[in-house]
């Protein structure tokens, strides 16, 4: 008994060192370089530095916790979605998005599968592929190869209409430069993962502060700086229809942009160049350095920008272009009663009533407002600029989400001409109205989404947070680092299992 009391613990001391020494190891690897994260205000801050490899192996091992985390959400929603396994995506990941993706960024993609290796994850690079392209395969893709087949019976799958954006100059806000904000719409079981803020610093091309998504290499929600003085977020065009599978994937063009981009110009090229029709999106961008702005309506045939140094643009998953309406959708702009015309609507009251008054601080009330323009009353609900979904009865038939759908604004941003000079922004995680979800009391009145357990939970408001590049901890809580984040640090080192002033269309 004593002997086998002695080799028990003697085992479990082994294990002990033996994992320790692992972790010691590898968080000494000479990848990850300068790369760091913390907490704060509800969000995960992550500053990744060095070579296309080495920031994917940074942004693996760090958020390793998080990415297997994320991946389980976007696994059963793809698969429940689109009624196919998880080895579809994985070979269209491989077969159809991967020969499209130039080198720079299939070094970043084997860098994060490589990353969660060391932590024991695993997940390998076509997980990490379909992952990055959650947005663009089932909704975009799927849909156009349902119809090539001529699958029977297919489910029904339409283009999302995620979130509420504006974007401000001149006489319409409180200093004449620029103003721009974002709310992230999508389902809560997403969204109340989709809380990262990357602090990139790449070998080559600007630098970059922008929120995303775990195991994500681009934004994909859609807002950050960069380092040339480029601000940028977007809306996603409601029931677009369209994709070329021979193009370059979205996630690879709107995160090359970012990083490349010295002008609305060259923006707006790296976005059309290749352009797959993948995440089809209504595009927001300001070049602080001029104070212009400009609005792409990046559709698959018809790519129409308007630009303005006196207006303003709102974005709330319309398509405004005729020919993009009648040709790539089936958006209807004349019915008032959806989400998006009625936060259109909303939004063009809001700025017109607060012209020459619009600042950061005021596009945070926008980003929290609960008006619903239809019904002429407040309502937190699926017509409101901080969506409810959850609340609602009606739910978003455009998009596919049943009456109660667990889904709305998941998290918010705001930065100006002169804070993204300094590579700041605000942000705050959760509802942008500050409200709460809890999941538990929800399933209960909601049974109809017992898919979602166990992988749906609460969804906490954080407070409005200001993020910088080259954010330390200590900066704001005096700490080294937060005891849950070693934590988890630890953990991942174990194996376990508008107006405008000029069109231009030229495509």
């Amino acid at each position: 008994m004593i002997l086998r009391r002695f080799t028990f613990r003697f085992a479990g001391s082994l294990i002990l060192v033996l994992s320790c020494a692992a972790f010691a190891k590898t968080n000494s690897d000479s990848r990850l370089g300068k790369s760091y994260r913390f907490d704060r205000g509800g969000w995960i801050y992550v500053h990744l530095e060095g070579s296309p490899s080495n920031i994917g192996y940074q942004h693996g091992y760090l958020l390793a916790p998080e990415i297997e985390d994320a991946f389980q959400s976007v696994r059963l929603t793809d698969t429940h979605n689109t009624q196919r396994d998880w080895k579809f995506f994985r070979k269209t990941a491989r077969e159809i998005l991967w020969p499209h993706i130039e080198s720079e960024y299939q070094q970043q993609l084997q860098g994060i599968a490589d990353g969660l290796k060391t932590t024991g994850s695993k997940l390998d690079l076509w997980d990490v592929v379909a992952l990055n392209a959650f947005e663009e395969v089932p909704d975009y893709y799927v849909p156009w190869l349902n119809k090539k087949e001529a699958v029977l019976n297919p489910p029904s799958l339409h283009a999302p209409g995620n979130c509420s954006a504006f974007i401000a100059t001149g006489s319409y806000t409180k200093d004449g430069k620029i103003v721009i904000a974002h709310n992230n719409w999508t389902s809560y079981l997403n969204g109340e993962r989709w809380v990262v803020m990357f602090d990139i610093v790449p070998q080559h091309g600007n630098s970059m502060l922008m929120d995303g998504f775990p195991g994500v290499i681009t934004s994909d929600d859609d807002f950050g700086v960069n380092s040339s003085g480029i601000m940028m977020t977007e809306t996603t065009l409601t029931q677009f229809r369209g994709f070329d599978p021979k193009g370059i994937p979205e996630f690879v063009r709107s995160r090359k942009a970012l990083q490349y981009a010295n002008s609305i110009d060259d923006y707006v090229r790296i976005m059309k160049q290749g352009n797959n029709g993948g995440y089809a999106n209504d595009w927001l961008i300001g070049d602080r350095k001029t104070n212009e702005i400009a609005y792409l309506e990046l559709g698959l045939k018809h790519t129409p920008l308007w630009r303005s140094k006196e207006g303003y643009f709102v974005s709330s998953n319309f398509a405004r272009d005729p020919d993009i309406i009648k040709e790539e959708t089936d958006f209807d702009p004349n019915n008032l009663g959806t989400s998006p015309n009625a936060r259109h609507a909303r939004w063009e009251e809001l700025i017109q009533q607060n012209r020459g008054k619009i600042d950061v601080a005021m596009a945070q009330q926008f980003l929290s407002d609960h008006f619903d323009s239809y019904q002429n009353k407040e309502e937190a609900n699926e017509r409101a600029l901080c969506g409810h979904s959850d609340t609602s009865p009606r739910g978003i038939e455009l998009w596919d989400w049943a009456p109660y759908f667990p889904g709305g604004a998941v998290q918010g941003k705001a930065t100006d001409s002169d804070m993204a000079g300094k590579m700041q922004l605000m942000a705050r995680a959760g509802h942008p109205c500050g409200a709460d979800f809890h999941a538990k009391e929800f399933l209960a009145q909601h049974p109809e989404f017992a898919w979602q357990v166990p992988l749906l939970r609460d969804m906490k408001a954080g407070p409005w947070t200001e993020f910088k590049s080259g954010d330390r901890e200590n900066s704001q809580t005096g700490a080294d680092q937060s005891k849950e984040t070693r934590r988890k640090l630890k953990s991942a080192a174990q194996p376990k299992a508008p107006s405008a002033d000029r069109k231009n269309t030229g495509d």
